[in-house]
């Protein structure tokens, strides 16, 4: 049989993979085992090219109870709760069927976190399109939002929180990766590794289907021109299932007699089954008769690989599955006993009484093969990385230029998407989407979770170690605006074909980049994601590892907005300027250039700005803080204005050109608004940290004015600038 008609082949498997399995069986496989192999060694589950720079990751910390390897990572906050936290990616699913890819994105990650034992508290996405001026685009663009917002409505977890970019390299590849965290006793955590020789396996939820049937094999391939075809592998969602689920799996870890659970996503039941035994060294004997079909005669092959939603697999103590299952009876959910643990770590699979599979768990889950590969920058990335400044003319019209920055999709209000967001169901967001980061209490404790997501993706592509740096340092200076201490990350690494050279080389530069701000500013990496083959024929996708990161706040009371908040306070501005504009938005939207060498992030500088900022805040010094990013210092100073209708008057002295000055991107800056009383302790403060402070003005009037050198550069009445940054977005929809 020649190559490309190879059953293994045709699965995704290469002809050395296939030896590989021949070799850990002794014998070739089955039909049904080779499809379990193709879910399982694919690079969605395998993370056969990025297992080894994973572990050059920092997930250590003085927090940390759970790294990477179980479903989700936990973080010990204090009181005898846990974080559980963790972002995943829909990507491919939400290319094809948008609505039901987001959705069942929110769902499966949602499931992440109850497995574990925390009841889910926040959802947070990180979105990628193409330049809104497509039907298109603006198709997947309103079925995604519409996709998150609707799953996560129906279950009662708020969205609280994201970001959204749009560059051409997403038209046909859009990235959804959406996070969510829990909250759970530290005695009550759960996890995936079966135990107990004899214990009975429960199938959960939601009855099994042929909807999703190979989707971890479709999200480890390059989507063509014809990506609509995989429509199968798109899997269907049921948000008010999954909120039974929900309920019905923590009343059954109340009970203790649930000894491991794992949900059923990528790979279906293979993967929750082939998982849990592998990690508690155990076997498993399974019965496919006994598993809930929607569908007539599925075959062994797909129900073992259906990625049908709102399912669990638990392991319960022997002599106790009939408590459990009355319990999901009473929440109106089938639970099935179809299996039992075994001491041979070998999974073997029964349809009709007879044996259709019999593998090893541990070759079947953690056996599939690690690939180092050679990177190579792109050949173009010197010329990628000139800007010649001097050369690019000054605006006619610097109001024009401000606001042209100010309603970019990348800057402009996300606001169409999160009001479509219940943020405020379970009435525990304090601060709401649309600052630095989001803030949400937790119910009858003084403390408090923070939480953002961060990459600016463009950076990452004009230098993948920087880029990815400055994705670190800016979720955390996130966390650090509204006075919470940076304590845990979740990362998703969003990239192309990584047995492309330049893309295996992007992102080893990115997790070293990651590695070294984690390192600096001591935040573990607890739990992520992977997502490769981001790319269509078109080429691979921007680096974009999206730093989804969470942060302690001891006192809820003590938290601050980016807002100015009343005339006449003094505005100062932390950190310096170094001039910084490749890869910036004023850049993209005056010249139409996607080039230079993005802002360099100082980490030591950044501690110590970070530290400087959350001492301000708990002394109560301060009134508002506003990191310093997208569109600069001049729209970092808007949005403040913006956030609390109050005008200001800026004076800048610089050596820069004005552009230079209003619009650099350089790090470890941010804007402060102060009582006059308070400046001299402020500024006081700012000294003892090392920190350049400079006070720039007063909050006053109803316009944005800017001066540089003593000349006025902008004048914008402040009712004009909200008109650009609320309808910017939408203007870019509607092709305005």
């Amino acid at each position: 049989m020649e190559n490309q008609q190879s059953p293994w082949k045709i699965l995704g498997l290469t002809d050395s993979e296939y030896q590989e399995i021949i070799k850990g069986l002794g014998r070739e496989p089955n039909i049904t085992e080779l499809g379990m192999f193709s879910v399982m060694w694919s690079e969605h589950c395998a993370y056969k090219n990025s297992k080894p720079l994973l572990k050059l990751l920092p997930s250590k910390g003085p927090n940390v109870m759970q790294g990477p390897g179980e479903n989700a990572g936990v973080l010990d906050i204090g009181d005898g709760l846990a974080l559980v936290m963790k972002i995943e990616s829909h990507n491919h699913p939400s290319a094809v069927e948008p609505y039901q890819g987001a959705a069942t994105g929110v769902g499966g990650i949602v499931r992440d976190i109850f497995a574990m034992g925390a009841r889910p508290v926040v959802l947070l996405d990180s979105l990628r399109f193409g330049p809104l001026n497509t039907d298109r685009t603006n198709y997947l663009f309103e079925q995604i939002v519409a996709g998150i917002s609707d799953y996560g409505n129906c279950i009662g977890v708020p969205t609280v929180g994201g970001e959204t970019y749009f560059a051409n390299c997403y038209q046909r590849s859009p990235l959804v990766n959406a996070l969510c965290a829990g909250i759970a006793d530290i005695s009550k955590l759960q996890t995936g590794k079966a135990s107990g020789i004899g214990n009975p396996v429960l199938i959960v939820g939601a009855t099994t289907g042929r909807d999703g049937i190979g989707g971890a094999s479709f999200a480890s391939q390059e989507l063509g021109e014809n990506a609509e075809e995989k429509l199968p592998s798109v899997q269907v969602g049921d948000p008010f299932l999954e909120k039974l689920l929900i309920e019905a799996c923590l009343e059954a870890y109340e009970t203790g007699y649930v000894v491991a659970v794992q949900d059923m996503g990528a790979a279906g039941i293979t993967s929750s089954a082939s998982e849990m035994a592998s990690h508690g060294n155990v076997g498993m004997e399974l019965d496919l008769d006994k598993v809930p079909l929607r569908a007539e005669a599925m075959t062994p092959f797909e129900i073992l690989i259906s990625e049908s939603q709102e399912r669990m697999l638990l392991v319960v103590e022997k002599g106790k599955e009939d408590i459990v299952k009355q319990i999901m009876k009473k929440w109106g959910l089938r639970a099935e006993v179809m299996g039992h643990i075994t001491d041979d770590q070998m999974m073997r699979i029964y349809q009709h009484g007879h044996m259709v599979a019999e593998v090893p768990a541990h070759l079947l889950a953690d056996g599939a093969p690690q690939y180092v590969r050679e990177g190579v920058p792109p050949k173009n990335l010197e010329q990628l990385r000139v800007l010649e400044i001097p050369s690019l003319a000054l605006p006619e019209d610097f109001n024009a230029a401000f606001l042209s920055v100010l309603s970019a999709p990348n800057v402009a209000s996300k606001s169409w998407i999160y009001q479509q967001f219940d943020h405020t169901v379970r009435t525990d967001t304090v601060i709401k989407p649309g600052m630095d980061a989001a803030l949400v209490r937790i119910k009858g404790k003084k403390q408090a979770v923070a939480f953002t997501t961060d990459c600016n993706s463009i950076y990452c592509f004009l230098d993948p170690y920087e880029g990815a740096k400055d994705a670190v340092v800016e979720a955390a200076r996130n966390l650090s605006m509204v006075g919470a201490v940076p304590i845990g990350i979740t990362d998703c690494l969003n990239f192309g074909n990584p047995e492309d050279p330049v893309v295996y080389w992007q992102m080893k530069r990115c997790v070293e980049g990651i590695r070294d701000a984690c390192e600096a500013l001591n935040i573990p990496v607890i739990s992520g994601n992977v997502s490769l083959y981001n790319e269509t024929e078109n080429g691979p996708i921007y680096p974009t590892p999206v730093i989804g990161c969470a942060g302690l706040l001891e006192d809820v009371s003590l938290f601050c907005t980016n807002s100015f908040k009343d005339e006449g306070d003094i505005i100062v501005l932390l950190g310096e300027d170094k001039g910084e504009m490749g890869g910036s938005e004023y850049i993209q939207q005056q010249y139409g250039l996607v080039k230079g060498v993005p802002p360099k992030a100082d980490l030591a500088m950044e501690g110590e700005l970070q530290d400087c900022v959350r001492t301000l805040i708990k002394s109560n010094l301060i009134k508002s803080a506003h990191d310093v990013s997208d569109g600069g210092l001049a729209v970092c100073l808007a949005e403040c204005a913006m956030g609390g209708q109050k005008g200001f008057v800026a004076d800048i002295e610089t050596e820069e050109r004005s552009d230079v000055a209003l619009f650099s991107e350089s790090q470890s800056r941010c804007i402060l608004s102060v009582e006059a009383e308070a400046l001299h302790d402020v500024l006081g403060m700012a000294s003892t940290f090392n920190i350049p402070a400079h006070v720039l003005g007063s909050v006053e009037g109803k316009s944005v004015v800017i001066n540089i050198n003593g000349r006025e550069i902008i004048n914008v009445p402040l009712e004009e600038c909200m008109r650009h940054y609320d309808q910017g977005l939408l203007w870019s929809m509607n092709g305005i």
